[in-house]
């Protein structure tokens, strides 16, 4: 079971304007034996299996996959091959838009320490809720998720600690419109059709955001986050591309242009491919306009902190 002592739980607050909130006591050390040179507690046969850059995740009946609960939540399988490559037991995770907690959920399950945060107080208390269920690994980690703007993460944790950042940020206001749901079946259109299934309408939102403001604000965030890092840990964003009015706008771009901006490096980007958990498409586009369905993929982007830094002006 996860242990979250009563000094933490009153840390699920959003720190006001007079008083900054405390640094959580959270571990971050390793508690593996692995040689201080490797980044992750894999076996080389394991390691070759996880090269391929093309990866399948599954939903299992933990996730969460009701968009009234949350419009887009990804599914734990996913965080879970992050934190397998790249942080060793013990070590610790954040997750700047926490959702429903998927990333906490992994982290629990792998041995990680890990912190999530998120502007919705509903996700939050959500998130808080799931680590509570009866689990069949034991670990002694913790795992919390705190309401907060993303902004002020570093208020909450000390430089050189995190050894991994994962998560699947708002994509900028693709949300913010009423679907139409044009992929789908005919008859399978009804569902939430017309509908704006948004994650709030708090400005701060990145979901509220157009593009070039969604932009800005990641390279704010996460340069925030980066001296929270050790170095040559990894950052990993899950993100996928918007059409809006018979237009692609190239989120991946901009994720990958705001974090070199303020000192990051990608380092690898993998193809989610999600053909797997895609049924009933409807015919899209046919027969005078040639789109692919966005929902078949997505970026995984993978970025570090590099050694020596170098910001981008």
């Amino acid at each position: 079971m996860n242990n979250i002592t009563n000094s933490k739980a009153k840390s699920e607050t959003t720190p006001t304007k007079t008083s900054e909130p405390k640094k959580l006591e959270i571990n971050h050390q390793r508690t593996c034996n692995c040689p201080q040179s490797h980044i992750n507690c894999l076996t080389g046969k394991e390691w070759v299996k996880k090269q391929v850059a093309i990866w399948e995740c599954y939903y299992e009946k933990r996730d969460i996959r009701d968009k009234d609960v949350h419009p887009a939540a990804f599914p734990i399988s996913l965080p879970a091959k992050c934190i397998e490559l790249f942080t060793h037991r013990g070590e610790l995770v954040i997750d700047p838009f926490v959702g429903t907690g998927s990333t906490l959920i992994a982290a629990q399950d792998l041995g990680r320490n890990a912190v999530g945060f998120d502007l919705q107080k509903e996700y939050v208390v959500l998130s808080n809720s799931r680590l509570k269920e009866p689990t069949l690994f034991g670990s002694e980690t913790e795992q919390i998720a705190i309401q907060t703007d993303a902004h002020d993460i570093p208020l909450y944790l000390n430089e050189g600690t995190v050894a991994l950042v994962v998560t699947s940020p708002p994509y900028a206001n693709m949300l913010n419109t009423k679907r139409r749901n044009k992929s789908m079946r005919s008859d399978l259109r009804k569902k939430h059709y017309g509908k704006v299934l948004q994650y709030s309408n708090d400005p701060r939102d990145l979901g509220t955001m157009e593009v070039e403001q969604y932009s800005q604000a990641l390279a704010e965030i996460y340069g925030g986050i980066l001296p929270l890092l050790k170095p040559k840990a990894h950052c990993v964003i899950n993100v996928n591309d918007l059409w809006i009015d018979n237009q692609r706008i190239v989120i991946h771009k901009y994720v990958i242009d705001a974090l070199e901006s303020v000192g990051y490096e990608l380092r690898n980007i993998i193809i989610w491919d999600k053909r797997n958990l895609v049924n009933k498409v409807g015919i899209f586009g046919w027969p005078s306009n040639y789109i692919t369905l966005t929902v078949t993929f997505e970026y995984i982007l993978d970025f570090w902190k590099p050694a020596k830094l170098v910001r981008r002006d």
